[in-house]
């Protein structure tokens, strides 16, 4: 594929493109016949009866009924506060140039303040000036008369062929893929959408790898140790025997113990490495050992409240090797154990869930 046809609109299905096509030209041709009526009823012989800017309205409304641009307070008021930028610009502003800016410029103002941003409402504008409209009813017949009108066609047709106008956004996956999923996550994507849509896939892939960051940001900086941390936790002693110790550790299967005093306050941690310093000795003998777990526990023991954000704890993990910190309350004491696993299981699940009850 070119570079030219990548940067393009996406393509649509012969089905979807037909009914596309077919239904601007039924409702162009049902805009113009209405208000040719109306206006020749009316007697305004001096105004014009369709507007040019309404075929731009029409690929919005028909071709990318998902867009915000095409609801229909966009595309009446859009269309309606251009046409009054544009005739004010005309009578008060002499130069055409000036007042051609001026009424685009004007008319882009208004539909923002209005919350109606419809493009071919700078169309309107610039129509007004360049044909010196100063005649007020031209805003709303025929440009608001044609709008309103091109928008029920839309409403009737999309509705007729069993597509809603505005369509609904399709239910997004709880979970957004990584960065390499992406690519061809948006492709089905779009490919099962079955529209046009009014924005490109490089932007799109943007928009979903920074709300995956932004929801990540949030999860960190909502989620507190005391949210996640594992509260059954497994203890030791420091007269606590070696032996006894390493039995603990294998009996429910986890890979450190924190060490306690008698206020559970934490004064060490021991992990199964500590535990087998010696090379020498057999396995066996390991689990028969006397020595206390004094003599083998690491002393400087890093440790988290149980109030602290886990967006505080990633550079823990990430920079200093640890793999298990205990958590402790506003007392010094003992209260949870937090390990690599248990920040990622809380970076990928559900915020409501268990916890588990043992360290691992």
């Amino acid at each position: 594929m070119s570079a030219v046809q990548a940067a393009g609109s996406p393509r649509v299905g012969i089905a979807e493109w037909f009914r596309v096509s077919l239904g601007a030209v039924l409702g162009v041709a049902a805009v113009g016949a209405i208000s040719q009526w109306v206006e020749g009823a009316s007697g305004w012989t001096q105004l014009a009866w369709l507007v040019a800017p309404i075929g731009a309205s029409a690929v919005i409304v028909f071709a990318l009924p998902s867009s915000p641009l095409g609801r229909p307070w966009s595309v009446i008021g859009g269309n309606t506060l251009g046409t009054l930028a544009g005739i004010t610009c005309a009578l008060w502003i002499g130069p055409p140039w000036l007042a051609a800016g001026m009424a685009v410029g004007g008319a882009i103002a208004l539909m923002l303040q209005a919350r109606c941003l419809h493009p071919p409402g700078g169309a309107a504008a610039l129509l007004a000036v360049l044909t010196h409209t100063t005649d007020w009813r031209f805003a709303f017949m025929p440009v608001a008369l044609n709008s309103a009108l091109l928008v029920l066609c839309a409403l009737l047709w999309h509705a007729a062929t069993r597509r809603p106008h505005p369509a609904p956004q399709p239910a997004a996956d709880a979970v957004l893929p990584n960065a390499d999923e992406l690519s061809s996550a948006i492709d089905a994507a779009v490919a099962r959408y079955g529209e046009v849509l009014d924005i490109d896939r490089a932007t799109l892939r943007g928009l979903l790898e920074d709300a995956q960051t932004q929801a990540y940001q949030q999860r960190l900086d909502s989620v507190r140790c005391s949210d996640i941390m594992q509260r059954d936790v497994q203890t030791a002693r420091p007269d606590d025997s070696v032996a006894d110790a390493l039995h603990r550790l294998e009996e429910h299967g986890i890979k450190a113990l924190p060490v306690i005093d008698a206020q559970r306050q934490v004064i060490g941690i021991v992990t199964a490495a500590d535990l087998r310093t010696d090379p020498d000795a057999a396995p066996s003998a390991m689990r028969e050992s006397a020595t206390p777990v004094a003599a083998r526990m690491t002393r400087r023991v890093q440790v988290v409240s149980a109030a602290r954000h886990l967006s505080e704890l990633i550079p823990l993990f990430a920079g200093s090797g640890h793999h298990h910190i205990p958590v402790v309350d506003d007392a010094a004491r003992l209260v949870g154990m937090i390990t690599q696993s248990d920040v990622m299981r809380a970076l990928h699940r559900p915020a409501q869930q268990g916890h588990p009850d043992t360290t691992g």
